[in-house]
């Protein structure tokens, strides 16, 4: 393709992103509210698996086509990404506020993802350690959805057949469900097009496969996650932006970490991505652990640290 096509994908590709995240957020509130799950529940089981769709396609088609290495670099610069850059720019916008129950369930399975995920990538790509990956994602799934039942509304459960009324509107169970799943579609749109056009304005421009993993693929497929949280972020959905950025890390580290390496095993010829990537990525999940549990919130000061660690790192992963 010509270079002014894969500047047209790209830019396509950035307002699908930016017009379906913010009908994803306004759908998965919805539903949340009106099946009697937890708006974090939500974020993290269906938001996280959702925007982290792009790491999957993207990573899997990579591994497919015999270079392991942009896939691998996805997950650690997506991870990386997400809880540095998406946590902070959310957390810049408006101050999240982190439950104590969040910390003992929610934030403890995405840092260990992303721990696994590191550990696995060490010494070349085996096919059980991505098994052992998508076996810990069954688990970890298993505890959320446990943890996200059904509230009740007095004595009764609300019953999921007939419209809720949620200030004074009537929150219509089918209509969210296309909304979310069409969104969602879009979502996905939008970041192929994106990733296609600069792959192709990278390989133009001579850039290796792992750092264009790490880097503009990684920034290409976590922007669903950005949009997403700057749409909850205006919504004052703070739940769902902490939500899907946990679940989107569990979801990359295990689900798509764990499909590179049932894909393509074999050895990984890329230093900077099992050494200074790894180790950056681990980092920026502790990081924000510790954000976190301070107060039991990121606030603004956290948010542009974590912001200028981001920008500080990516010299070093090149």
């Amino acid at each position: 393709m010509t270079l002014p096509l894969l500047i047209l994908l790209t830019v396509v590709g950035l307002a699908l992103l930016w017009l379906a995240s913010d009908q994803f957020v306004i759908g998965a509130s919805a539903l949340a509210r009106r099946l009697g799950v937890s708006p974090l529940a939500v974020g993290v089981v269906v938001m996280g698996f959702g925007t982290s769709a792009p790491e999957l396609v993207v990573s899997a088609v990579a591994a497919l086509s015999g270079s392991p290495e942009v896939g691998i670099g996805n997950v650690v610069g997506s991870n990386l990404a997400n809880l540095t850059l998406v946590l902070g720019v959310a957390a810049f916008m408006a101050p999240l506020a982190v439950s104590s129950k969040t910390l003992r369930r929610e934030v403890v399975l995405a840092v260990g993802a992303t721990i696994a995920f590191a550990v696995a990538i060490q010494g070349g790509l085996e096919r059980w350690e991505g098994a052992l990956l998508l076996a810990l994602l069954v688990a970890a799934l298993t505890l959320l959805l446990r943890g996200g039942k059904r509230v009740s509304v007095g004595n009764e459960v609300v019953s999921s057949a007939t419209p809720t009324q949620e200030g004074g509107v009537t929150i219509s169970l089918s209509r969210e469900v296309v909304r979310t799943v069409v969104s969602l579609i879009l979502i996905v749109a939008g970041a192929d097009l994106l990733v296609r056009g600069a792959l192709g304005i990278a390989d133009i421009a001579g850039l290796s496969g792992g750092f264009v993993g790490v880097t503009i693929v990684a920034l290409g497929t976590s922007l669903p996650e950005l949009a997403t949280a700057i749409a909850a972020g205006r919504r004052g959905e703070t739940s769902l932006i902490v939500g899907n950025l946990l679940g989107s890390n569990l979801f990359n580290g295990l689900a798509v970490g764990g499909a590179v390496l049932l894909l393509s095993p074999g050895p990984l010829e890329a230093a900077n991505l099992t050494g200074i990537g790894a180790s950056a990525m681990v980092a920026a999940a502790l990081l924000a652990l510790v954000f976190m549990r301070t107060g039991y919130r990121v606030g603004r000061r956290e948010g542009a640290l974590l912001m200028l660690g981001y920008l500080a790192v990516l010299p070093l992963l090149w």
